[in-house]
């Protein structure tokens, strides 16, 4: 009798060998020797479609104005929350988690080898004969036993897949490095995103704040990504002094309303004698002005905390107490979702370690797409629950493949060993929860939409068709494709040549063919269509 590797635990390390030592600290994530963590970039459209001040204060009037003066975001600029999974170390997400199809989109079923390949055996494949392995609770089509989906559902609660819908888009990237621009966060950035408190945090002190480069013709040294991967650096971020502590917040921002008229007026009547006399007036008029927003918005630090927020962690919470003091992935997933759909920020991204797990079996790397799916569905749970939409990315750098040899553990289930790393079957998708209906995909009919659905097609063999989209072959194209997408759910689509007039897309035609959903909010100022 065969005797079955038991899987690696979630957080234990892959000591692969077929790799070199890990070295660097980008190889220490991928390989779960190092935690990846989260981020966060700002910005949102909250106070558009829910309340989420409750704890703070009035500002006064004169010194709201005086905020849009200054330049001080609020609850975003109306854009819809963004929060992208970065999978450290080629995670699976073709065919055994997500279905990617030939030219006629994910029912356009591959061959049984090219499903091997993929991890699926004979008798799982999609058109398998021997059972449904189609599930398409979420409207994108999983392969039903697909350990990504079954988290995701584990999460979110019975009536919220009814508002979901996604794209998969196949697309080649390097395996096992650092230099794949996959990042999407300063593109976010570009087309409006911004928040109340933050513009990017990242879990790691580098360009992008996560595992993958972002494009460098889409970098914004103003808006380089803080470090954020817990809890308590999420209620560290903000200092509004020892003066809340010993006044009530409202009164606490009334001093520094009385702050700022007091100084304004001695302004007015000092010249500096500098030839920037006004600009450096307004610099100071707008540090106090700063003051009291911070109180003003901030003054409760709970209002940040994703511990002391009830629908994050607690009996009716997304997570139980056991749960998220056990799980370090759990707590990083909450305090980016905790910034991101209550407006304090708009798009985050969210690291996650050790998906290099071609490990000679199959259990290791369920486990780990499982917890994934956990994380991707607590975020989708939390979106719903305090009534936003929220676009939800999901990519790996690189991917993996399979010899056809089977685990048949009780967590591999009968499904093929990952051998090792394999650009050509790489994929990453996108869901989108809309709190008014499923987003509807662009298309008359229902074979128009499956074009659209899947964005890019795959070989009969299993492998990335590189001429079926300009996303294919070009990780660069990969994150134009999904920035192009995030405009067009706020109907926005239109600008993206003049936002980014040297993309790659091609003609306006080719940019339609590469538009997934209609929008869910008009004109990127929040209001639902």
């Amino acid at each position: 009798m065969p005797k079955h590797k038991q899987p690696l635990h979630p957080d234990a390390p892959l000591k692969l060998n077929d790799h070199a030592r890990p070295i660097t600290r980008r190889d220490m994530i991928c390989q779960g020797f190092q935690k990846g963590a989260a981020t966060v970039m700002g910005a949102s459209a909250f106070s558009l479609f829910t309340n989420p001040r409750q704890a703070e204060a009035a500002l006064s009037s004169d010194l709201a104005a005086m905020r849009n003066a200054c330049g001080i975001a609020t609850q975003g600029a109306g854009k819809i929350p963004f929060i992208c999974f970065d999978l450290a170390g080629g995670a699976n997400i073709a065919g055994s988690n997500v279905l990617v199809g030939g030219a006629g989109g994910q029912m356009d079923f591959l061959s049984t080898a090219g499903y091997s390949k993929q991890g699926l055996p004979g008798d799982m494949t999609p058109q398998s004969g021997q059972g449904n392995f189609i599930n398409q609770d979420l409207g994108l089509a999983f392969h039903s036993d697909s350990q990504m989906l079954r988290g995701i559902l584990e999460r979110i609660g019975a009536d919220r897949a009814a508002n979901i819908n996604g794209a998969v888009i196949p697309a080649r990237s390097e395996n096992d490095t650092g230099n794949n621009p996959h990042n999407p966060m300063y593109g976010i950035n570009r087309v409006g995103a911004d928040g109340s408190l933050l513009s990017l945090i990242g879990s790691r002190s580098s360009d992008s704040g996560g595992n993958s480069m972002a494009p460098a013709m889409l970098m914004n040294p103003e808006v380089r990504p803080t470090k954020v991967d817990r809890p308590s650096d999420v209620s560290g971020l903000v200092d509004v002094g020892d003066l809340v502590g010993l006044l009530e917040q409202s009164d606490t921002v009334a001093v520094m309303e009385s702050m700022y008229r007091i100084s304004n007026a001695k302004l007015g009547a000092v010249n500096t004698g500098s030839v920037r006399d006004t600009v450096l007036k307004d610099l100071m008029r707008c540090g106090y002005v700063k003051s009291a927003d911070l109180a003003d918005r901030f003054g409760d630090p709970s209002a940040i905390d994703p511990i002391a927020d009830p629908d994050i962690v607690g009996p009716a919470g997304i997570f139980s107490f056991e749960e998220f003091d056990g799980d370090s992935e759990f707590r990083k997933a909450a305090s980016v979702m905790k910034l991101v759909m209550n407006g304090y920020a708009g798009a985050g991204t969210i690291t996650m370690g050790g998906y290099d797990y071609h490990t000679g079996d199959r259990s290791t790397g369920e486990l780990r797409d499982l917890r994934a799916g956990r994380c991707i569905g607590a975020c989708l749970e939390y979106a719903a629950r305090i009534g936003v939409p929220v676009m939800i990315y999901v990519f790996s750098d690189g991917s993996v493949f399979s010899n056809g040899m089977l685990d048949n553990s009780v967590e591999g289930r009968g499904k093929g060993v990952w051998t090792g790393d394999n650009q050509q079957t790489a994929a990453s998708y996108f869901l989108v929860y809309n709190p008014t209906g499923r987003p509807g995909i662009v298309g008359g009919t229902m074979e128009e939409q499956a074009l659209h659905q899947q964005l890019g097609y795959m070989r009969q063999s299993g492998d990335v068709e590189t001429a079926s989209s300009p996303a294919a072959n070009n990780v660069n194209l990969l994150v134009e494709t999904l920035v192009l997408n995030y405009m067009a759910l706020h109907n926005e689509q239109h600008l993206f040549p003049t936002l980014f007039p040297q993309h790659g897309l091609g003609t306006a035609a080719l940019m339609d063919r590469l538009t997934a959903m209609n929008p869910i909010v008009d004109g990127g100022i929040g209001n639902p269509v």
